[in-house]
């Protein structure tokens, strides 16, 4: 099932008192602007928890959730294999304790034995990130979209998800030492996006002599900031380098 949230909580109380069997439900945003009031919450999305227990793979936007929730759909659908919370804004927390998700995504990960993908945002701690590595041992693909703590985060799951072939990063404040923490593993991964996060040329540079069979572009909208790292795309190729690159795409070598 795929809706608009539009459809109000009131709605997905709606599917949740009638469609028992429903294996898949995405909810996109009408407004996905982050001042706006969104007309879901956690109260829809534990509705659907308690009433789609058979439910497999889950895409909710919304503006506000909490912890409880969360850990409610963990316990009531431990089928899940694909996971994604857009919660819309910078680094929201828990809309009634206050306190960031990481309890809500870690009982995720602790739960949900089948997961093979994750998206995560809010206010989130190293701590989360630990709970990733330490239980999302099946993630194949994670997104971070306004979240994360210190480089500690992806050193985490970098070190701690062994079949992780796609990581995606969004606005978050991963740097250097993150990238680097990654060095093992990117020759097992599919690629691996940054943008908008607090990496350096140098440290770009160093990883890609390291890894010279990995292809690693640095693309800047600004073709003139030749010292800034607005998007990393580094990925696997059997063909190598593309010779058809753009002027504001940087292949380093």
């Amino acid at each position: 099932m795929q809706v608009l949230d539009s459809i109000c909580d009131e709605g997905l109380q709606a599917v949740a008192a009638t469609c028992k069997d429903l294996r898949e439900l995405r909810v996109f945003p009408v407004d996905a602007r982050e001042e706006t009031e969104g007309p879901v919450s956690e109260v829809g999305f534990e509705a659907i928890s308690q009433g789609c227990r058979k439910l497999e793979s889950i895409l909710f936007f919304c503006q506000t959730m909490t912890n409880a929730a969360v850990i409610a759909m963990s316990k009531n659908c431990p089928d899940l294999v694909v996971f994604r919370l857009c919660i819309i804004g910078v680094y929201r927390p828990d809309a009634v304790t206050h306190e960031p998700m990481d309890e809500g995504f870690g009982a995720i990960v602790m739960n949900c034995k089948k997961l093979t993908r994750l998206a995560v945002s809010g206010l989130l701690t190293d701590r989360c990130f630990e709970y990733i590595g330490r239980y999302g041992k099946l993630i194949r693909t994670l997104s971070v979209a306004f979240a994360g703590d210190t480089d500690l985060s992806l050193k985490y799951v970098l070190e701690g998800c062994p079949n992780l072939q796609k990581l995606e990063i969004r606005d978050s404040p991963f740097g250097d030492g993150a990238l680097r923490s990654g060095l093992h593993h990117y020759y097992n991964m599919r690629f691996l996006w940054m943008s908008s996060c607090k990496l350096t040329r140098q440290a770009c540079q160093e990883v890609a002599r390291a890894l010279p069979q990995m292809v690693m572009e640095v693309i800047n909208n600004d073709v003139e900031a030749v010292n800034d790292i607005e998007i990393l795309y580094m990925y696997r190729s059997l063909d190598g380098p593309r010779d058809d690159a753009p002027e504001n795409v940087t292949i380093l070598h």
